[in-house]
């Protein structure tokens, strides 16, 4: 790469110690002129949205993110005091768990469970793991992440024998949401099982007056912290979604929300070239012809940034991955979000990366130092395990600009709360400004609730087969007799799928008897 296109588009921001290389994406010398009058309109788009514009006409919400380590912007004195004594509780709370003030049945509390889906899970998890230190935190932590059975067994047998003295905090904006309130229920089993009362355990992070919060509110719950309407799930880390879990670990969450303000104060600058998060979005435009003609690839060269590209597999598809633009008009948008972490990958799908199909672009994320430790083994005379891994980050993209495989890099001084605040911010603002760049909503998910309305089709389709087969005990159907039986012939082939699972399930008392062809197997009760 010649050094004067990378001094030309080298971006260094020596305050917060963060640098972005865009050079390695073979845009055109008058690309970013040319696209600068759609980044102001972006800018002003961006400017409207902070100030408390209706951004989610589905739900007429505004969408305020950017408040939560900002209070003063927040359109009203109202809305600034509740950030500001919510994060004020949060942390008393936390002292208060930390210092057995708040405790268990067996004294201080030891363990953290954290219940949640989406990015009520996504970004603790991320913090969690990036910054977490086993032997100093002040608690650990486990999660309930989905509604699988054999996943929730896993997290508790791993509490086995600790409940005693596990915390647990629930989030659901609503309180309905399905997957939550299973884990929940689940979770309340346990304590029940183990003869604890879970309501001396239970935290709850929901919207006043959800579901969620009139149980925690009747049973007496240990506290509530509220989810506003006004922060998605996706954008929700730095409300009380993710700083609680953070705080009642250990972790500076303040240092968080410092890093992210720091990083919204650069990236509201109109100077494109001054600002990281439109430099970001103009690359992402271009390297995906505005329409999500390539994937990003997410690569952190850092073990604690692991789950960073789960992390952004949320924030990116779900805000840009959209059916209509805001015309109405059918545009199919969205960026495909995969990685790893290097170098790993070296091991793994660099391979297709440099020889395979070119249908991506790459994010590099650099981290400067090494470990805590003010030394480093050296593994070769002058080389130690850090300067490995740097040498695989720079190498592998060398080898991939070689084959014409294109990458931007970010480049942060540590992992620290600050760092992961302002990493966080950054990306948060890039999908912002790319959505208006590309003329869609990035603050709705029409797609998410069609999907919650099918699988409660299938579950309400599952409570009549039960029915139908008591109905007829020790009679056989097969699955397509079945559905006619019921009158849902049109669903034939999901009957077939809810038999499977009750039959596989002993609890259930399904039986099956399998036949030839398959589909003449028949199931009783």
């Amino acid at each position: 790469m010649p050094w004067s296109r990378f001094k030309a588009h080298f971006y260094h921001n020596s305050d917060l110690g963060v640098s972005l290389d865009v050079s390695r994406i073979p845009f055109p010398d008058d690309f970013l002129a040319t696209m600068e009058p759609r980044m102001q309109d972006a800018f002003a788009a961006m400017k409207h949205l902070e100030s408390g514009a209706i951004a989610n006409p589905d739900e007429q919400r505004m969408v305020g993110h950017y408040w939560l380590r900002a209070p003063h912007l927040a359109p009203s004195p109202d809305l600034a005091g509740e950030i500001t004594s919510t994060l004020a509780a949060i942390k008393d709370f936390a002292a208060k768990v930390h210092s057995g003030t708040v405790a268990g049945p067996k004294g201080r509390f030891k363990n953290l469970l954290v219940i949640g889906i989406g990015g009520s899970a996504l970004g603790p998890q991320f913090v969690a793991h990036a910054l977490g230190q086993p032997r100093k935190d002040r608690l650990a932590v486990a999660f309930f992440d989905n509604t699988d059975p054999d996943g929730i067994d896993y997290v508790l047998n791993g509490l086995r024998g600790q409940l005693a003295k596990t915390l647990v905090v629930v989030i659901s904006k609503s309180g309905g949401t399905a997957e939550t309130r299973n884990g929940m229920l689940e979770a309340i089993a346990a304590f029940k099982a183990a003869k604890l009362d879970h309501a001396r355990h239970f935290v709850a992070v929901t919207g006043v007056g959800s579901k969620l919060d009139a149980v925690a509110t009747k049973e007496g719950w240990l506290a509530r912290f509220p989810m506003w309407d006004w922060v998605g799930g996706r954008t929700s880390e730095l409300c009380a979604v993710g700083l609680l879990p953070a705080a009642l670990q250990g972790l500076d969450i303040q240092a968080m929300l410092d890093g992210a303000a720091a990083m919204d104060a650069v990236t509201r600058t109109p100077v494109t070239a001054q600002n990281p998060a439109a430099l970001l979005a103009l690359v992402w435009h271009h390297a995906t012809d505005g329409r999500g003609a390539k994937d990003m690839v997410v690569l952190p060269y850092k073990d604690r940034l692991l789950l960073f590209s789960r992390y952004l597999q949320q924030l990116v598809m779900e805000s840009l991955g959209k059916e209509h633009d805001l015309q109405g008009r059918v545009v199919n948008q969205g960026i495909a979000v995969y990685g790893n972490k290097g170098s790993t990958d070296q091991h793994a799908y660099v391979q297709q990366l440099r020889d395979g199909v070119n249908n991506f672009f790459i994010t590099f994320i650099e981290v400067l130092k090494d470990r805590d430790a003010k030394t480093s083994l050296e593994v070769e005379p002058g080389i130690t395990s850090g300067d490995f891994l740097q040498g695989f980050l720079l190498g592998t993209r060398d080898a991939l600009s070689e084959k014409d495989r294109h990458s931007v890099t970010i480049t942060l001084p540590d992992v620290s709360a600050h760092s992961l605040g302002m990493l966080i911010a950054l990306y948060e603002r890039v999908v912002g400004l790319y959505a208006s760049l590309i003329g869609i909503n990035a603050y709705h998910q029409p797609g998410v609730e069609a999907g919650k309305k099918a699988a409660g089709g299938v579950i309400a389709l599952k409570q009549k087969i039960t029915p139908a087969l008591q109905a007829a005990p020790g009679k056989a159907f097969t699955a397509e007799q079945l559905a006619t039986a019921m009158g849902a012939t049109e669903q034939t082939e999901t009957v077939f799928k809810i038999l499977e699972h009750l039959a596989a399930n002993k609890g259930s008392g399904v039986k099956k008897r399998l036949k030839t062809p398959w589909h003449a197997s028949t199931y009783r009760m």
